[in-house]
């Protein structure tokens, strides 16, 4: 012990020692490893549509074969574009859909999502293409995209609101995007509805 105090004492090894814990601190926090064993997991419904008005009461003069035969418009969502996730940093799979829903906002759902969680993970719209292997993670933040947010969780079903002044149709792909790193953990090709 007197030793370990002797050498501690050198003002040389003592600043090593402490960058070294510096050191170890800023890469913890840089790169969270424990997040590689830490799942969550996130199960939101598909988004409601928007608050209908009550159906009228039936016009009694109206033909009962036409007012019978006429069944209301859905309100529900409608689909826009999909695509199947594709691992690039990490295994990934899922599926990425772009809705409209009633009010005429737009959401994009990530449904049965799986990939590993990792240090700042956003979900981001993009116009760029899809690419297999390596090829394809770093190229989301060459072109035009929008940040939807961060990923709320690394498994199951989430959405997304689209802002009011994106144009759905003119981002062609989804990311899963660690901002950190600048790299995809996965990604979709969107194919219109």
């Amino acid at each position: 012990m007197r030793h370990v105090r002797r050498v501690l004492s050198r003002p040389v090894i003592a600043g090593f020692v402490v960058m070294a814990v510096v050191a170890v601190g800023a890469g913890l926090y840089w790169f969270q490893p424990w997040k590689l064993w830490q799942d969550e997991t996130v199960q939101e419904s598909l988004p409601a549509a928007a608050a209908t008005q009550a159906p009228s009461a039936p016009d009694p003069a109206a033909e009962p074969s036409k007012a019978a035969s006429t069944p209301p418009e859905p309100a529900g969502p409608r689909t826009l574009a999909r695509g199947d996730l594709i691992s690039h940093e990490h295994t990934t799979s899922g599926t990425a859909t772009v809705l409209r829903l009633a009010d005429g906002s737009h959401v994009l759902r990530l449904e049965n999502l799986d990939t590993s969680n990792g240090p700042d993970l956003r979900v981001w719209l993009t116009d760029a293409p899809v690419k297999e292997g390596r090829a394809g993670w770093g190229v989301f933040d060459d072109g035009k995209y929008v940040s939807l947010g961060k990923l709320k969780g690394n498994k199951g079903d989430q959405n997304y609101v689209l802002p009011a002044d994106t144009d759905p149709a003119a981002y062609t792909s989804v990311s899963i995007w660690c901002d950190r790193f600048n790299v995809s953990f996965g990604a979709a090709e969107l194919a219109r509805a």
